[in-house]
């Protein structure tokens, strides 16, 4: 796996919108905290474009995004917002460039199939917070600073006290290459050339609006999938904005717990990273170390 340089002062960035449209505000704020960081941003030409739901036409946010990647000169590329419509750019990509001279890529939710993509290339990227959480939350914010670490070519040591969900939780250690995301992008990947599930590798899940009994499908496509029988850990991140469905046999993290029951590997449960305020950026394709003791989560990336 190829992990871009870290950033340096002057170091170009371009804010893009790969996916859903998103308020002019909110990501002119976003440049003004990069700016403060040292580096050169740049507002990708079809960035603040707006066509229904998505940030221009499937052409305008292609040719922002293949032309940022191809740029030798750009060592960030810092995506405004997720929603929907990475996945139409996927299989019209081309990494010759990225591949070439590595740069950092940022973004969550709908980016997942990004991050996958770039994994299946070789490439590591930031599962980290947006334009909207950077504008509203600040530069002084947790998430953001722990994202600028990583930018800089620090290592990441997360040290989470387990409070919820401790019942659930499955002690151990593990070792392992990095990958998921947001759960429904993922299993909407699953089985193409751009979804590729690392032997041994830590398999961390969010999601955003899902009724329980969707999660419930998305976690059984993964077993059925094989995806269990491969990992060696699994953490699971903050599900948020849905209702418990009472029809369920059980709790949605229960009910993801019961699915995963027959195996060994650990498992944790509400990890501090997701569609919340307390983001944790974490660096999809590299080796990550987690190790679940009976009321701390430990995970580390160097």
């Amino acid at each position: 796996m190829l992990q871009p340089p870290k950033l340096q002062i002057g170091d170009k960035a371009v804010i893009l919108s790969p996916a859903g449209k998103i308020d002019a505000q909110l990501v002119t704020k976003a440049a003004s905290i990069l700016c403060d960081w040292g580096l050169g941003v740049e507002i990708s030409e079809n960035a603040l474009c707006q066509t229904g739901r998505f940030s221009g036409f499937v052409e305008q946010r292609l040719s922002d995004l293949q032309g940022a990647m191809d740029d030798p000169e750009v060592k960030l590329i810092f995506c405004s917002r997720g929603g929907y419509g990475t996945v139409h750019l996927l299989d019209k990509l081309d990494f010759t460039g990225i591949k070439q001279n590595p740069k950092w890529i940022i973004g969550y939710s709908d980016i997942t199939a990004l991050h996958a993509a770039l994994q299946s290339n070789g490439i590591m990227s930031v599962h980290g917070p947006m334009a909207k959480h950077f504008a509203e939350e600040g530069p002084a914010d947790i998430s953001v600073r722990f994202t600028k670490a990583i930018l800089a070519g620090e290592s990441i040591a997360y040290d989470v006290p387990v409070t919820n969900y401790a019942h659930l939780n499955r002690k151990g250690k593990a070792s392992g290459r990095l990958f998921g995301g947001n759960l429904s992008v993922f299993c909407g990947i699953l089985g193409t050339r751009f979804a590729q599930i690392p032997k041994n590798g830590i398999l961390f899940i969010e999601d955003i609006g899902e009724e329980p009994y969707k999660i419930d499908r998305y976690i059984c496509q993964l077993k059925l999938a094989g995806v269990f029988d491969r990992i060696s850990g699994f953490i699971v991140g903050q599900f948020t904005d849905y209702t418990e469905d009472n029809d369920m046999y059980s709790a949605l993290y229960e009910s993801i717990a019961s699915v995963v029951a027959g195996y060994a590997f650990p498992v944790c449960f509400d990890f501090p990273a997701g569609h919340v305020r307390h983001n944790f950026p974490l660096v999809m394709g590299k080796t990550a170390k987690l190790v679940v003791k009976e009321n701390q989560v430990i995970f580390k990336q160097s």
